[in-house]
């Protein structure tokens, strides 16, 4: 039981692979629908499952709004 008003919840820490270069990527506390970005290829990618295994895809690209 913590003592005081402050407590640390355990982190979440989940593993899984870049679809992209297949780096090894730990993400803690991440929610489906996140975006997040490989560290090695610096894609963008989104989460699209958490639980039961996290899974990442390559994130949608925006297209460019040049003011049209």
């Amino acid at each position: 039981m913590p003592r005081g008003p402050f407590y640390f919840l355990e982190e979440e820490l989940m593993s899984t692979l870049c679809p992209e270069c297949e780096a090894a990527l730990t993400l803690n506390d991440v929610v489906q629908g996140e975006i997040v970005v490989c560290p090695d290829c610096g894609v963008d990618l989104e989460v699209t499952t958490v639980t039961p295994v996290l899974e990442l895809t390559l994130a949608p690209q925006e297209a460019e709004d040049w003011g049209e």
